[in-house]
């Protein structure tokens, strides 16, 4: 008979229990209670097949969730109070390889999850006006959780590629006096080039437990630099790089590459590495390691981020062909206005590498800029929206002999280096006369960087305060002794000129002739076909100057 099917004593509440046994709950308590499952399952998942279905898979689900917060929860401290070590866990290959693998196991098991709980709401229990919503609801639910870790694994892994492409496998470097010592170098290559040949050289000196950072700029005419202790470059060049007008700092990487690549077996990229020797033993200071950035990718980057906020001294022109007869550029091919301007990328690598009408500082000064406004605006929120672009155009852009290992110590330098206003220096106008980068005092080269690095550690050098260099900002005019009796300015041999040392940013933009006339794209290129080149030069002689926003 059926008393097989019957509960023994006790059991009788069990079939009246409408959250195992929705058959005998109304119409209302069963909607209600395929919302709560939902919930149970996006929330705490295995609680819905607790509470309602196979407790076994519910107690298994339910170990995997607890694991699952735990880690959060350690990630979270770590977060607080050892950063570089979750970043370095994060971005290592092999534990990058397995984070990703858990992730797609937790989206595929959440799935499963969520199918258990359709299964356990029981569809054709619900009144029809009910199934609509409560099957959108599983659906959002489902794709809230196992869809953000599925994206998760895709973005983790795309990040694992790009750091795989970028950076190194080598040993950790160590800071030196405290510092960790970085040269930057843009410059293009192409198929018709072996080698780049850099048209920005700049050392990025970080103070390793401050992330205070100083920024000395090599002109790309530098010449006759020196290459460092232990560098094979020695053998060549032993009393620097000097063979004459064709020698400048820029043409080494390409001179390496070309003809002394052998004097530097197992190196992937002899000619930075030359490049990176040279700007050591020019400065007198020890050098780390190299990013090199190539500026025809350089604005898939920028528009990668959304592109980047300045505000601009003068108008740039975007040059158009240069003809050899003439030397002389033909009509620009767009024009940079003056004042608040958001760049796109095109833009950007047109205002950091135009240098028509205005000599090559005035160019530094709006590299410097374009670099100061991509760290400031590659915020935390641009890095994660567009994490898979900027992902993606790194690995088109940077190369690094840096090792990955160290991502982790890096970024968290960069999060304290946020906020805090650079020191710079120029080996050139504004901070030397322009004669210097041909004719250099290294002496005086190595006591300026000595001042420059006390300063950016927060450190003075022995004697008074008036020994301390300050150091401006792009655009941002000399480099002053703080604490001097003058306004002057210090010039290469030590001659001052009465010139006041503007403040960081504070400038106006110029956007008006002296007749006050607004200066517009048109008026500059009617001067142009004109043949009036200086009254154009004269109209955006300020563009050198430049700020972040």
């Amino acid at each position: 008979m059926s008393s097989s099917k019957v509960p023994q004593s006790g059991s009788d509440t069990s079939l009246t229990d409408p959250v195992r046994y929705p058959v005998s709950a109304s119409p209302p308590v069963r909607t209600k209670r395929a919302f709560v499952l939902i919930l149970l399952t996006l929330f705490v998942p295995g609680s819905a097949q607790l509470v309602a279905g196979d407790r076994k898979l519910g107690r298994t689900a339910l170990r995997v969730t607890l694991c699952a917060w735990a880690a959060i929860v350690l990630a979270l401290l770590l977060l607080l109070f050892n950063r570089p070590l979750l970043i370095n866990v994060i971005t290592n290959q092999f534990a990058s390889l397995v984070i990703i693998l858990v992730l797609v196991a937790l989206a595929v098991g959440w799935a499963v999850l969520f199918i258990n709980t359709l299964r356990l709401i029981r569809p054709v229990l619900l009144v029809p006006g009910a199934r609509p919503g409560v099957g959108i609801a599983l659906v959002l639910a489902l794709v809230i959780s196992s869809g953000s870790l599925g994206y998760a694994a895709y973005l983790l892994n795309v990040g694992r590629n790009a750091i795989g492409s970028i950076f190194s496998s080598g040993p950790a470097i160590e800071p030196v006096d405290g510092r960790y010592n970085f040269l930057m170098m843009g410059g293009d290559a192409g198929d018709d080039r072996t080698g780049r040949r850099p048209d920005s050289l700049s050392v990025l000196s970080v103070d390793a437990k401050t992330g205070q950072t100083a920024i000395i700029s090599i002109p790309r005419n530098f010449q006759n630099a020196q290459f460092s202790e232990g560098s094979p470059m020695r053998s060549v060049y032993p009393d620097g790089y000097n063979c004459g007008d064709e020698c400048l700092i820029n043409a080494i990487n390409t001179e390496v590459t070309n003809q002394y690549a052998d004097l530097y077996p197992g190196v992937a990229d002899p000619g930075a590495q030359a490049t990176m020797e040279a700007a050591s033993g020019t400065l007198g200071m020890p050098i780390q390691a190299y990013v090199l950035v190539d500026m025809e990718g350089f604005s898939t980057l920028i528009d990668a981020m959304g592109g980047i906020r300045i505000k601009a001294g003068g108008w740039v022109p975007m040059s158009g062909y240069f003809d050899e007869a003439t030397k002389t550029h033909g009509m620009p091919l767009g024009w940079i206005p003056a004042g608040e301007q958001t760049l796109n990328g095109d833009q950007a690598l047109w205002y950091g590498r135009s240098r028509e009408y205005v000599d090559d500082y005035a160019r530094i000064q709006r590299q410097q800029c374009v670099q100061q406004a991509m760290l400031k605006q590659l915020d935390p929120a641009t890095l994660l929206a567009k994490f898979e672009d900027i992902a993606k155009a790194g690995t088109k852009v940077v190369d690094s002999n840096i090792s990955s290992s160290q991502l982790g110590s890096f970024v968290d330098l960069a999060v304290k280096a946020k906020g805090k206003e650079a020191k710079r220096l120029t080996l050139g106008p504004p901070d030397f006369d322009a004669s210097f980068s041909t004719v250099p005092d290294f002496d005086q080269i190595h006591e300026r960087v000595d001042q420059l690095l006390a300063s950016a550690s927060g450190a003075q050098s022995a004697g008074t305060a008036d020994d301390v260099m300050a150091v401006p900002a792009a655009g941002g005019g000399h480099v002053q002794a703080s604490g001097s009796r003058s306004p002057g300015v210090l010039q290469a041999g030590g001659s001052t000129a009465q010139q006041a040392t503007p403040a960081p940013a504070d400038f106006t933009p110029v956007t008006t002739t002296p007749e006050g006339e607004p200066i517009t794209a048109e008026m500059l290129n009617q001067l142009k076909s004109e043949g009036n080149e200086e009254a154009i030069r004269q109209l955006v002689a300020t563009n050198g100057q430049c700020a972040p926003l």
